[in-house]
């Protein structure tokens, strides 16, 4: 089975992620994972990437599609994949149709996370970690004994710059201007299917698999 995903940050992306891994044996791919890999085995491309963001500048489509097209060539796609944070753009979208004919294949399913933005704002303004040791609460889901106090250690707790309200719905706005156009181009090809993120983990995946096996 051949997938994309979207996610919002703070959809469960991460965690629906590896449902789908898991329940259909197919492996995750993540740009920011492939370029790592492709770097770290110095493929030619990897290389070419590597010389680009050692200087502090961003690697183009062309080497981002050509790795990509590496990695979904690899033995482990055979049975499918989850597509992860790609593509972000339509001529991105327009290329791996091209990938994927060269290789004999072609996208079955789109999933779109979808959650109010008010409980995704809930979801991640609400996290707090403790800078000492570690640990992570969440002042409403998972509330220290103590309001503000690491359990563990006893120091303060504190909360992540861009775990600040405004910078969250910053960060989701950016997302819905990037994905609203990539999500009409794919209901335009009948492959979307919008799944509602609320609720408990398991019925999320429950209404997942519910919409592929349709």
């Amino acid at each position: 089975m051949n997938l994309i995903l979207f996610g919002p940050p703070g959809a469960g992306k991460g965690t629906q992620a590896q449902f789908l891994v898991d329940t259909y044996k197919i492996p995750q791919i993540s740009t920011g994972d492939m370029l790592r890999a492709a770097v770290k085995n110095q493929t030619p491309l990897g290389l070419k990437a590597q010389e680009i963001m050692q200087q502090g500048g961003l690697v183009s489509d062309e080497i981002v599609l050509g790795i990509v097209e590496e990695r979904l060539a690899q033995d482990d796609c055979r049975s499918g994949f989850v597509l992860d944070g790609f593509p972000r753009t339509i001529p991105q979208a327009d290329a791996l149709v091209l990938i994927l004919q060269r290789l004999g294949r072609s996208i079955e399913h789109v999933i779109s996370l979808e959650v109010d933005t008010d409980e995704i704002v809930k979801r991640l303004s609400g996290r707090r970690s403790c800078p000492s040791c570690g640990k992570g609460y969440h002042v409403t889901y998972d509330a220290p004994r103590q309001a503000g106090v690491c359990d563990a250690c006893a120091t303060g707790l504190v909360q992540r710059d861009d775990d600040r309200e405004e910078t969250v719905r910053n960060r989701l706005t950016v997302y819905d201007q990037q994905t609203a156009p990539l999500k009409e181009y794919y209901r335009d090809q009948h492959l979307l299917r919008a799944i509602p993120g609320m609720g408990p983990i398991a019925e999320v995946q429950q209404r997942i698999a519910a919409s592929l096996a349709r």
